[in-house]
């Protein structure tokens, strides 16, 4: 993905990495259950896309211990400086054009990064490409369409659907998808993947959750952006933030769809 396309880019460093972290606090959990049930184990070879904190790269290479590899690829490494083991590299890189191997993992992961790629076809079929036959794709995926409060203080819910109404347009804007998890299950039978698997977690969260905050941390680096939409205003910002704070305050945020499928071993399936 190209850095002007990623909504998050430009974002000051502390407070994107704090995001980053809080996002590996509610995601990881469900993140390293796909990735055991696509078969990550001792000795695969693996490729993590969209790489952000690190966390998962991480995970992966404990997983797969010393017989194992990890290649880390995303196109701002700035937090991947401190991932440690000898068997990982770090690529600041564009999927669509890094220089890997092809035909040579035995697992690839996306989380959260083609709902921003207004190309998404070109950065999944490179994915592909560098899988082996018979090789696991795991895409993690959000749903926005799902967003809905669902308790709280008047003033707060409405403040919600008003920042839900900017989010989706912010998207349009881009010639993005808001609800681009939601596609995955077409996705992976339009690239004739076998043993498909697909899963949507869209939990309702109080205020004060780990989820809420990362959504209020999401909202205040992206203010500016929502703003220009003209369906949210600074008091809107606010009372969203204030929102995602108070414990009576209950809403789905997103859905997070979650697809697993295996790279075709036959020869005419070309990507």
């Amino acid at each position: 993905m190209s850095k002007s396309t990623y909504v998050f880019a430009g974002t000051k460093h502390d407070a994107e990495l704090e995001r980053l972290r809080m996002l590996e606090a509610v995601f990881d959990a469900g993140t390293q259950r796909a990735l055991r049930a696509g078969g990550l184990c001792s000795g695969s070879r693996c490729l993590e896309i969209g790489a952000g904190a690190g966390s998962i790269a991480a995970w992966m290479s404990e997983t797969v211990g010393p017989t194992g590899r990890v290649a880390a690829v995303d196109i701002n490494t700035r937090f991947l400086a401190n991932l440690k083991g000898t068997n990982i590299d770090v690529h600041e890189a564009d999927i669509r054009t890094v220089d890997l191997p092809p035909a040579s993992f035995d697992l690839a992961h996306v989380r959260f990064v083609l709902i921003h790629v207004s190309d998404w076809r070109a950065a999944l079929e490179a994915t592909l490409k560098s899988l082996k036959p018979g090789g696991r794709l795991i895409l993690e995926e959000p749903d926005f369409s799902a967003s809905r409060a669902l308790s709280g203080p008047r003033e707060l819910p409405q403040a919600f659907e008003h920042v839900h109404r900017a989010i989706q347009a912010m998207f349009e804007e881009r010639k993005m998808d808001y609800a681009f998890g939601a596609r995955l299950p077409t996705i992976m039978q339009e690239h004739r993947l076998d043993d498909i698997a697909i899963e949507n977690d869209a939990p309702a969260v109080p205020g004060g959750s780990c989820f809420a905050q990362m959504m209020g941390m999401s909202t205040y680096q992206l203010r500016e952006k929502y703003l220009a939409t003209n369906l949210a205003t600074e008091s809107d910002i606010e009372r969203y933030g204030a929102f995602t704070a108070e414990r009576s305050c209950w809403a789905i945020y997103h859905g997070t769809f979650r697809a697993i499928g295996t790279k075709p071993r036959s020869e005419n399936v070309v990507y």
